[in-house]
């Protein structure tokens, strides 16, 4: 059994920076985990924690069901997989792969059918006697990933394992990643700051600000169900659109007001935040996709201008201000939305388009605490 356990753990440097705060999660055998969030969160940090080149300041890590805050890196049985690979350019595919094994002391036929087994998984089979200067990128972090795999350890740690390769192989990457993860059933814990990694990758997501956990969950409810504004704004991309705005409560729904114009949406947060009917600043989040090009007599539509257009080959992103408000100036920053369009939607510039908002999609959150109104 290979599950890990953060339980309160915290790390508190010299300068008393905290640079985790309280972290409690546990990640299960087989699960493949990704810590996300911007530079300096602590998502490196609490990796390291994990590996041992970091002590804890407070809390416990386990490992397998043992707690492991004072036993050293090399017999924590974990494998890790760094951003530089870290390879030995002297030896060969075949020599780097099978280092730490030689060092362990294993005979050299358990090392050969190791080493052959993990190049099968990586399809390495033809590089083995070539060292790293002639291999490509993604063939050197494929040599990586085979020096942790033929360890068999009881978890994986990878620390932004795809940030040198260029973009095609980063995505090829990702899913050769997460196909050998899957293939070998290790808990695996992969630190990016890039959330479509962590949107495509993983079992479940950590989003971490200020070495503080904000939210673990399933990246489709991480997206869908933000727990507050800092995770639906850096989730997603495009981000979600958000908009400091009033609303009120109107019966058993609640008006938007956006400057000069208003819309209705259902109401559907908790009672413990009900609207005054005088009414209250709230931030407003919608996706870029719920953002819907309407007909200027459709009810509850609101009036944009369009001040900027991107053609994304298989989509357009178009940015809106209301129409209501000036071109400069804080408040028309303060009501603009980004919606997406089809790839041959003619639309320019200048263009007054109205736009609703879907209503089953729309969040809100504590304009103070930034937290969601919704029931969870």
């Amino acid at each position: 059994m290979s599950e890990i356990t953060f339980d309160g753990v915290t790390k508190i440097f010299a300068n008393d920076v905290r640079a985790v705060d309280n972290l409690s999660l546990t990640i299960a055998e087989g699960e493949f985990m990704v810590f996300v969030g911007p530079s300096g969160c602590g998502k490196t940090t609490a990796l390291r924690m994990l590996a041992g080149l970091e002590d804890i300041t407070s809390g416990t890590l386990s490992i397998g069901g043992t707690v492991v805050n004072n036993v050293l890196p090399k017999h924590r049985d974990v494998a890790m997989v760094f951003q530089n690979y870290a390879l030995y350019p002297h030896m060969s595919v075949e020599k780097n792969i099978g280092f730490a094994l030689k060092v362990r002391g294993d005979s050299k036929e358990e090392i050969k059918r190791k080493v052959t087994d993990a190049a099968n998984i990586l399809h390495l089979n033809d590089f083995l006697d070539r060292r790293p200067k002639a291999l490509s990128g993604g063939q050197r972090q494929r040599v990586a990933m085979g020096r942790a795999i033929v360890r068999n350890p009881q978890a994986f740690l990878m620390d932004e394992p795809l940030s040198n390769l260029d973009a095609k192989l980063r995505v090829e990457m990702r899913l050769e990643i997460a196909r050998i993860q899957s293939l070998l059933g290790v808990a695996t814990l992969y630190v990016t700051h890039d959330q479509v990694e962590a949107m495509t990758m993983g079992d479940r997501v950590a989003v971490l600000r200020d070495g503080t956990l904000q939210q673990v969950d399933t990246p489709q409810d991480l997206y869908d169900r933000p727990a507050n504004e800092f995770v639906a704004g850096f989730m997603g991309s495009p981000p979600m659109n958000l908009i400091r705005c009033h609303a009120r409560a109107a019966n058993d729904r609640v008006e938007i007001v956006f400057g000069e114009q208003s819309i209705e949406l259902p109401w559907n947060y908790t009672s413990s935040h009900a609207l005054p009917s005088s009414g209250l600043e709230v931030v407003v989040g919608v996706r870029p996709e719920d953002v819907m090009v309407v007909d200027a007599t459709s009810t509850n539509a609101l009036r944009t201008r369009v001040h900027r257009r991107e053609a994304l080959g298989a989509e357009i992103l178009i940015h809106l201000a209301l129409d209501d408000v000036p071109d400069e100036g804080e408040t028309a920053r303060r009501v603009s939305l980004v919606a997406k369009m089809g790839p041959r939607e003619k639309v320019a510039v200048g263009d007054v388009l109205f736009v609703q908002i879907a209503p089953e999609h729309a969040h809100f959150f504590d304009a103070v605490s930034g937290a969601s109104l919704r029931h969870h």
